[in-house]
């Protein structure tokens, strides 16, 4: 007799897509499932409300060990997880599979002298985040119990090794013989093949399934289940799966693969064995692959008898913490969804659980909430997190960034790299969070009565441009907005919100677009068939020699897409010599170019790559040269004018680095740099901007280090040797060589190697790098930093020059200065237009930023003093045009002469007119005309008074406005009687006067 099973469904089934242990995530239509089945199929199982204790046998952090040290028995290495946010792979916005740091071995790019290119098996546990670009969770996280943002993927691979057999047999070892599944409750998929695209079924996967499975539990699928691509081109091959029966004591095959989350998938196994071309075309690959990925978080809630994820170890303790910090009445998370779950509490729960991982671990490894890409979605969810909290919890304000230290407590013994930046994690979040609670609650009021207003009016959608006005002004993220509608039973206009927004969306564009590649690439076929032809990687250690010419031999002519013996023509091809001079771009640093010169003529260099140890000259032929063949002898001819002008930047990028540790701390990471002939660009970590002050004490330390004529010397050395030198600065995330190149400014490497943990190391730049310095300091001549400013929350970027670039920039600002010397002997009008040109100079000069903020400060004062004198000027026109015009009233009314009309000295200055008329009109009653003009502009201004109680309807626009004719001017106003004109000829004011006067003298007597 089968058990009974007792289950709480959620009153409507949502459609789900499962945080799937491998790129490709299926959708599945789930029932909020609240269970404990124990693995014994003969046991009775109860359904619950809430979460008892997680199974003592197998805790989450036993779980991930167990797994690792399976394949580590099974002779993998273990690889460390890479960060989340990707050091060198634009497509990514985060990583978001185990195989994502493999690519290069996959796309056969990998150095083969490097640790990654010298890898033949490899297993671990994959940090991943998913909340953006092809793979986004985040608008599902919290809805239901499966969803997340962020997860582990375990995971084995082997690189040209083993292959089906063992992968298969190893997944079912360590699943049933050492997690001790249950084997009747498992079931495997395989690729069922494709007569579309002619693609035979793996019956290679099956007939091995049939070792441990019996045939009714080993299952063909087609491509969109079992077959995996990278992408639209790149490697791919058959998958097999391995799914688990969460309820036992059935035939559960029906329900594989068919949208039921009481039968999961668990493990994909990928072979890869093809590379789709652009075409569409599959060739075969010159090496078989295993990729495969484990969900971590769903393992666990299997091996601890749950149904949910969130039920287990790896989050209770943030919903107990959660909890603490939530407001009266709330009650502790008992994982309903749907509309059993009343007022959206227990989605709040996972929610902010979620989310404080995913920040958690993406500001650990560099990146944190800001305007563009991967910055911006973390905004989003950071403030998606804190608005369910308040709106859901009852939270008080910071509660967010109080979490960072349980999550630690959970995730730092496994990932130590989170408890080394748990002060950094809690200064960020806190910061952001406060930064969005100061408009959380204004931000929402609007959102209420926009959407009250919406519903009284019989609406059913908010406006695009009141969800613009929450983002612009409150700062709430489009998706953030959609979540308050739908609670307030609302849909947002999408389209309208981007037409308003397309502006500023323009900043936050994803940095992935901006990503460009080269015209020639290599990819893994075109590698690996240099490989079995058995030809080494190019020797480009002559890089280092220099300024040499070098012979060499051409070994491959590349077109992109095959190789040939001969090439001729104006067409790019790219050449694969023996040796090379030519440095290939790397590290930051821009590639070499110049000429390939034999006997067939010259081939002009302007690009060169590495691939996979290979590096690839890519151009064209000069007009005139002969075909060159496989074969041929050639000399490389670098074009080292522009080779000392890359150089100097390099090494002063390398001197700027260990300045701005010693000025800023040693919290300061280098984030990414751009060696260029014209310049160097460092971005870094530091979470405020740079005064000027300590820009001076930057640039200076690099210049007396220029001074100093320090020789820079550089060796090649184990890795691991490298890494014990106290003081060694390499780049987080970045896979060097082994051995690797380290280039110390002012010490020789071998004295760093004698004593590695000497203090005194600290006192000099040394770094691992791979690419050509200058010899010594003082080939640089002077360093000049231009720039600082933001480019991310917590992320600064320097831009400088060295060498003749930094001479000409110390002399314009010197010129500049002595342009504001001058400027303070003028006065008046001169120096107005002397300090807009100054202005205006100093705004788009190249020259030290700490100069120009200096010369800012005397252009200011400048300002300052010519305020002053206007003020003064201005005062004493006020008292002359007051007196010239009150004594013309006086002589006016004197000859009993109803109005007045006169002349003021005080050039163009309207204040000082409008006074004097003012004073006129109020003190002596008569109405007046005066008028003053500026001899340089030959320019005059005009102002007419006319009293409330003057005779005759006189009004005060009736005369001035023909009055000023003569002087081709123009008038308005007559607000409280006074009026004002102006005009383009002076030369006529005596005719316009006269002509005042007449109108008045018609009018008034």
């Amino acid at each position: 007799m089968l058990p009974v099973l007792t289950l709480t469904l959620s009153r409507a089934c949502r459609l789900l897509r499962l945080s799937s242990p491998h790129p490709e995530a299926r959708v599945l239509p789930a029932a909020a499932i609240r269970l404990s089945f124990p693995f014994s199929s003969a046991s009775t199982t109860t359904a619950r409300m809430a979460s008892p204790s997680p199974s003592p046998e197998w805790p989450a952090n036993r779980v991930r060990k167990t797994f690792v040290d399976y394949f580590e028995s099974k002779s993998h290495t273990r690889w460390p997880s890479s960060p989340v946010v990707p050091v060198d792979d634009p497509t990514l916005l985060f990583a978001n599979a185990g195989m994502n740091q493999f690519k290069p071995v996959f796309l056969g790019t990998a150095a083969p002298d490097s640790p990654l290119g010298r890898l033949r098996r490899a297993c671990n546990t994959q940090k991943c985040i998913r909340a953006g670009g092809k793979h986004n969770d985040l608008d599902d996280v919290g809805k239901d119990t499966y969803h997340h943002t962020f997860f582990e993927m375990l995971g084995n691979w082997s690189f040209g090794d083993y292959f089906k057999e063992e992968a298969i047999g190893w997944a079912w070892e360590l699943l049933t013989k050492v997690y001790k599944l249950p084997t009747d409750r498992i079931y495997a998929t395989y690729f069922g093949g494709d007569e579309k695209s002619g693609l035979a079924a793996d019956n290679e996967s099956k007939n091995i399934w049939l070792k441990y499975l019996p045939k009714e539990k080993v299952l063909p699928f087609g491509c969109k289940d079992n077959f995996w691509e990278m992408g639209d081109t790149g490697p791919c091959g058959p998958c097999t799966e391995i799914h688990f029966d969460r309820i036992g004591n059935r035939d559960a095959a029906s329900l594989v693969n068919n949208d039921d989350p009481t039968c999961i998938e668990i493990w994909n196994l990928v072979f890869i064995q093809f590379n789709r071309e652009a075409d569409g075309s599959l060739r075969t690959l010159p090496a078989k692959h295993v990729d495969t990925g484990m969900g971590f978080e769903r393992l666990t809630s299997i091996l601890q008898n749950k149904m949910s994820n969130y039920d287990t170890d790896v989050f209770m303790p943030l919903f107990d913490a959660i909890h603490k910090l939530a407001g009266d009445g709330i009650q502790p998370y008992s994982g309903k969804v749907g509309s059993d779950d009343v007022g959206k509490v227990d989605m709040a729960y996972r929610v902010v659980a979620d989310h404080i991982r995913t920040l958690s671990f993406a500001i650990t490894d560099g990146s944190q909430p800001g305007n563009e890409g991967r910055e911006y979605v973390l905004r989003r969810i950071l403030r998606r997190a804190v608005h369910f909290g308040h709106q859901k919890l009852k939270t008080k304000p910071k509660f967010f960034s109080s979490l960072v230290n349980v999550f630690v407590q959970v995730m730092g013994d496994v990932f130590p790299e989170v408890k080394e930046n748990e002060k950094k994690i809690q200064d960020i979040i806190r910061d952001e969070e406060e930064s969005f609670e100061n408009t959380l609650a204004k931000g929402y009021e609007k959102f209420k009565k926009a959407a009250d207003a919406v519903k009284e009016n019989g609406g059913t959608v908010l406006s695009g441009q009141d969800a613009f006005i929450l983002w612009d002004t409150y700062g709430y993220p489009i998706d953030l907005t959609e979540v308050m509608a739908i609670d307030y039973g609302l849909a947002v206009d999408k389209e309208g919100f981007s037409a308003s927004m397309e502006e500023a969306r323009q900043k936050a564009r994803n940095a992935r677009n901006k990503a460009g590649g080269n015209s020639i690439v290599m990819d893994a076929n075109a590698t690996a068939q240099l490989r079995n032809q058995g030809f080494a990687s190019t020797d480009d250690s002559p890089k280092f020699m220099w300024p040499k010419e070098h012979g060499s031999v051409v070994k491959a002519i590349y077109t992109g897409s095959a190789y040939i013996a001969t090439a001729s023509g104006d067409v790019d091809f790219g050449l694969v010599l023996e040796s090379t001079s030519f440095y290939a771009e790397q590290g930051g640093q821009i590639y070499d170019t110049g000429i390939i010169e034999g006997s067939f003529g010259t081939f002009n260099v302007n690009n060169v790559q590495v691939f996979a140890g290979y590096v690839l000259h890519i151009g064209s032929f000069t007009e005139g040269s002969k075909a060159l063949s496989v074969g041929d002898t050639v000399i490389c001819k670098v074009d080292y004018d522009r080779r000392t002008l890359i150089a100097p930047n390099h090494t002063c990028t390398h001197m700027l680095n260990f300045a701005l540790r010693e000025v800023l701390g040693d919290h300061v990471d280098q984030k990414g740099s751009i060696v260029l002939p014209e310049k160097l660009r460092f971005d870094f970590s530091h979470g405020k901007p740079v005064q000027p002050e300590d820009l001076r004490k930057i640039e200076s330390i690099v210049n007396q280090q220029i001074k100093d004529e320090l020789d820079v010397y550089a060796s090649e050395i184990k890795l691991a040797d490298a890494k014990r030198i106290n003081g060694l600065r390499a780049v987080f995330g970045e896979i060097y060589p082994d051995p690797v190149r380290v280039v110390s400014v002012g010490r020789k490497v071998e004295d760093l190697l004698a004593d590695p943990e000497n203090k005194e190391w600290l006192s000099i730049s040394t770094e691992l790098c791979g690419g050509t310095h200058i010899s010594n300091t003082r080939d640089a001549k002077a360093f000049a930093l231009l720039s600082e400013e933001g480019i991310a929350k917590g992320v600064r970027r320097i831009t400088a020059v060295t060498a003749g670039c930094a001479a000409d920039a110390m002399e314009l600002a010197s010129s500049i200065d002595c342009d504001i010397s001058g400027a303070s002997q003028l006065e008046g009008a001169m120096l107005e237009k002397k300090i807009a040109s100054i202005k205006n100079k100093l705004d788009a000069a190249a020259i030290p930023a700490a100069r120009k903020a200096d010369l800012r400060g005397k252009v200011s004062k400048l300002e300052d003093q010519l305020r002053k004198a206007k003020k003064k000027m201005g005062e004493q026109n006020i008292q002359k045009a007051v007196k010239t015009a009150m004594d013309a009233a006086e002589a006016a009314l004197f000859k009993k002469k109803p109005f007045c009309v006169t002349h003021v000295d005080v050039g163009l200055d309207t204040t000082a007119v409008r006074e004097a008329v003012i004073k006129v009109m109020d003190q002596k009653g008569l109405p007046i005309m005066l008028f003053s003009k500026d001899e340089a502009s030959n320019k005059a201004v005009i102002y007419a008074g006319v009293p409330p109680n003057t005779p005759n309807g006189f009004k005060v626009l009736d005369w001035l406005t023909p009055s000023i004719a003569p002087l081709k001017g123009r008038g308005g106003g007559g607000k409280n009687g006074v009026a004002q004109g102006q005009g383009s000829d002076a030369s006529q004011l005596k005719e316009a006067m006269e002509l005042a006067n007449n109108i008045a003298a018609m009018k008034l007597s």
